[in-house]
């Protein structure tokens, strides 16, 4: 990091941690940092606040791939994105000093709806019937038609998203390692007329997968886009794939993915 001093905070203003956040602004000022208030002229982002954080700080910086993101928490919750903690600042520049620290790239789901609008996801996107009523999804994988789904959503996550949502439904937990997209079910419903696989699929990053919503009158689905809804009114096709350009962290070279997943889990 040596080469990267522009830094950028993201973080929300909230008076029991500011007075931390103040603190560690001034001591990157005096490591050498050059702190920016234009995340568009930074070469590393910081978000602090957990992993919920993280997330907003990479999709509203726009998943730039030309920086590098680090973590920061600031309570005692577990985190798989962060590898610092607010109350340790001394540790934060003794790590980034001593070169304790590595850059990890970690792939990004890109989302196509409706052959116009594109989206990136960190962690998972979701669809799901925004009424009542189950909803009805034909899935292609490779221009292949797979399946036809019924049921309450799909949800597609990338290998690090592995750990969050889609582990609730019984998903794999994936290494971050591998480039790959994981499909997984909402509450299929499987009977002679529709019938699923019935369980999570993983898809290499060269695949293409799309979900085509078959338009019986539950037109308008909830789409989820890590931890934020999107606001699309009608949607009938979206397309998944991995981005060509994923996000590059910072984290401490003794605190790997499955040392966070044994932490975290067991």
């Amino acid at each position: 990091m040596t080469d990267r001093r522009n830094i950028y905070f993201f973080y929300k203003k909230e008076e029991h941690t500011l007075e931390k956040i103040n603190t560690l602004i001034e001591a990157a000022k005096n490591s050498d940092f050059i702190v920016v208030n234009d995340y568009k002229k930074a070469n590393i982002i910081v978000s602090i606040g957990g992993d919920g954080a993280f997330l907003q700080a990479a999709r509203k910086t726009n998943f730039r791939s030309d920086c590098l993101y680090v973590g920061i928490g600031v309570d005692d919750t577990l985190s798989l994105y962060c590898d610092f903690h607010l109350d340790d600042i001394e540790k934060m520049i003794e790590a980034i000093n001593e070169s304790q620290i590595e850059v990890r790239r970690y792939p990004v789901l890109e989302v196509k709806i409706d052959d116009s609008t594109t989206f990136k996801c960190l962690n998972e996107c979701s669809i799901r019937s925004g009424i009542i009523k189950t909803f009805v999804i034909d899935v292609f994988i490779d221009n292949l038609h797979f399946e036809t789904f019924r049921g309450d959503g799909m949800l597609i996550s990338t290998p690090t998203g592995s750990t969050g949502y889609t582990k609730s439904v019984n998903g794999a937990v994936v290494d971050p390692m591998l480039p790959c997209l994981q499909v997984s079910e909402l509450a299929s419903l499987n009977n002679n007329l529709y019938r699923t696989l019935g369980s999570s699929f993983i898809l290499s990053d060269k695949r293409k997968l799309k979900l085509k919503v078959v338009q019986d009158g539950n037109d308008y689905p909830v789409i989820g886009m890590d931890n934020e809804a999107l606001s699309i009114r009608h949607v009938q096709e979206l397309e998944f794939g991995l981005s060509e350009q994923p996000i590059k962290t910072v984290k401490l070279k003794d605190n790997s993915f499955w040392e966070k997943v044994q932490r975290t889990f067991l």
